[in-house]
Parts: structure tokens; sequence; C-alpha cells
């Protein structure tokens, strides 16, 4: 015997797409930084991909060109254009870039036409009184063509387990190039120079018993080394120190005894309470003007004692949410891939594109031309 199959219910009405209200017009203003020599700088956008825009001014160097498109939309991706003399027109490399229309700012870009990917650098050794450390760097794209871009610094603890698996000493690495090279694509943070340094032997680097030598070290004789072999931003502002698990701990000690260098510091499932006194710190010492990220997962992983110090620093005078950023991860594990997964948090939090401020290295470039 057959049963006879039922006809299927209607499906259901799908409602009419109604228009968008259309926005008043608003004006983006772009700046572009870019030495083109004797060519020319112009933009497209996604308003019209073949239309070429002018720009309205340009500084006698032929490098900074400022530009105002006007759209009714609440965003615009934009992509500048080289113009070499007496040669075929370049695209900039890498993606779109994007403007909303209701930020209050300027929008700096400092554009590479040639496609060369991020980096990380080959292993090098930075030596202090005949005893080393090893550091790698992830440079961003366009990092050695556009010699106008100055770029934020990240230095983070457990330099061997940031980049690779085969450095790495559980075999998991954060793959911190990934994530902050996807960062920069979508447009959400600063370009950065990310640096990752060794220790010799981090349960001495990172505690009581080497502590003070390896932060002289990181302030005296890093710093300045990637100051000056690189293009950056030297002030604390622009400055962070990250760590995770004893490393978190060394991150914050760095940062709590050389504001005036490390202006940002982020502790992902610290070891608070191994081998340091910063719980009693933080209450007696003179506050210190950083911006700070903690966080850990649950159960254990640190989870009580990253409490504990984010009750600590909101007793210090620390404002959550400006001064201060915790989260707490249900399920979160103590390893390399954990902290991979969850550090574009502290990235974006401390680099993260501000709606009404331009970029920190389009802010250093109006502050030189003054």
């Amino acid at each position: 015997m057959f049963r006879s199959r039922q006809k299927p219910p209607p499906a259901p009405a799908v409602p009419e797409e109604k228009p968008r209200p259309s926005l008043e017009p608003s004006t983006v203003r772009i700046h572009i930084h870019y030495p083109a020599d004797e060519g020319e700088i112009r933009l497209r956008t996604n308003a019209d991909w073949d239309l070429d825009i002018v720009s309205i001014s340009v500084d006698e160097t032929n490098s900074h060109w400022e530009f105002e498109v006007t759209t009714a939309e609440p965003f615009l991706y934009y992509k500048p254009l080289l113009l070499p003399k007496d040669a075929e027109v370049r695209w900039s490399d890498g993606p779109d870039r994007i403007a909303t229309a209701g930020a209050e700012r300027v929008w700096d870009a400092f554009p590479a036409f040639d496609p060369a990917p991020a980096e990380v650098t080959d292993p090098h050794e930075v030596e202090v009184d005949g005893h080393g450390y090893t550091l790698r760097a992830f440079l961003p794209r366009g990092y050695h063509e556009n010699e106008l871009h100055r770029y934020p610094v990240v230095y983070m603890m457990d330099g061997h387990n940031l980049f690779y698996r085969h450095e790495a000493a559980t075999g998991q690495d954060w793959s911190v190039q990934d994530t902050v090279q996807k960062l920069h694509e979508m447009n959400t943070i600063e370009p950065v120079i990310v640096v990752g340094v060794y220790p010799n032997d981090r349960m001495v680097d990172y505690s009581d018993e080497g502590i003070d030598a390896f932060s002289s070290f990181m302030s005296e004789k890093l710093k300045p080394h990637i100051d000056e072999k690189f293009r950056t931003l030297p002030d604390p502002a622009h400055n962070a120190v990250v760590g995770s698990s004893l490393g978190g701990v060394a991150a914050f000690e760095l940062a709590w005894r050389f504001p005036e260098q490390f202006g940002k510091v982020a502790s992902l499932s610290a070891s608070f309470g191994y081998a340091d006194r910063l719980a009693t710190q933080v209450l007696e010492d003179e506050r210190r003007e950083i911006q700070i990220y903690l966080d850990s997962g649950w159960p254990r992983d640190n989870f009580e004692v990253t409490r504990d110090m984010r009750a600590r620093l909101v007793r210090a005078g620390y404002q959550e949410g400006v001064e201060l950023m915790y989260f707490a991860f249900p399920d979160g594990r103590h390893n390399e891939q954990a902290w991979g997964d969850r550090v574009h948090l502290p990235f974006q939090f401390f680099f993260g594109l501000d709606t009404q401020r331009r970029t920190f290295a389009g802010e250093y470039i109006a502050e030189q031309r003054r």
C-alpha cells in the first residue's frame, strides 16, 4: 500500500525589501602619504571604480596628498593609484581600505604599490655584556617600500611560541603573524610591528630571580635597538608589551617599571602571585599612566588571581573600558592555541582605529609638518 505524499505547506511570504533611506551627503577626508617623486597619486572608490578622483592639494615634496570625497552612503571603500611619469598606472597593493562617513576625522593611508607580503624576520641576537636574547620581528605589508610610514611596536614574551610550530615548546604556536595581518586587512587596527623576544630561561627571566636583569635589558637595550633599526613611534602611547602565563607577569612588571617607555600591557592567563609582588605594588605604588588588558579562561587558568588583579587595579583608579579591559573565557585553556585565538582583543583595544582621531602615523606626519 502506497501512501500519497502530502503537499508541502506554502513557503512563507518574503517581505518586500524596502530601500534604505538615503543619508545626508557627507564629506570624507582622506590623506594619502607616499613619495610619488614626479608622479601623481589619485583615488578610486566603490562609487565608481573607473573614475579617478584628483587631490585637492599636495605638498611641495609630492608626498602628502589630500582628497575630499562626498558620499551619501555610510561607508566608502577606496584605493590609491600611482600615476608614474611616462609609465603605467599602478593600483596600491593589498585589500581596499574603508572609511566610515559618520566619523569626523582624517583617514590616513600609507600605500605601497609593489606586491610584497608581510614578513617575519630571521632570528637574530641582541647582546648585552656578552649575554644576548634572540628575537624575531613581524613587519607589515609594504614596510620596505613606503618610508614615510612609522609604526607602533608590540613586544611579546615567549617569542619562540609566537610564529612557527617547529620552534614552539609544545608544538603549538600563536600564529601571531596571521592574526595581525588579518586585522590589518580588515582595517581594524593600526599597522604594527611585533617583536617576539625569546627567553633564555623563562623561569628565571620572568620571575623575581631574574626579572631585574630582564626588565633592564628590555628597557635599556632592546627598545633603543628596535627604535634605531626600524621606523617606529617610540613614545609610550605607541608601545605595548604582551605575555601569557608567567610571561604575562613579566609583561606587567615591565610596563609597571617603565611606563615612560611601555604605555600598554596585556597579560593573558597571567600567573599573578608566583614569585612576584604585583598584587601589593599596584595598591602601594604611584598609579602608572598605562592601559591594561587582562584575561583568563575558566575554570582554573589563573582565573581567580586575574580577577583579583582586576579588582585591585579598579581600586587603584583604573577605569574599566578606558584604561582597563578584562575578559573571562568559558572553558578557556592554558595553552598557545587559546592565547593565539584571543590575542586579537588586546591588539584591538590598544591599536584599534579611533572614530575621532586620525592614525598614529598620520598624527606623527601632521606634527612633523607643522
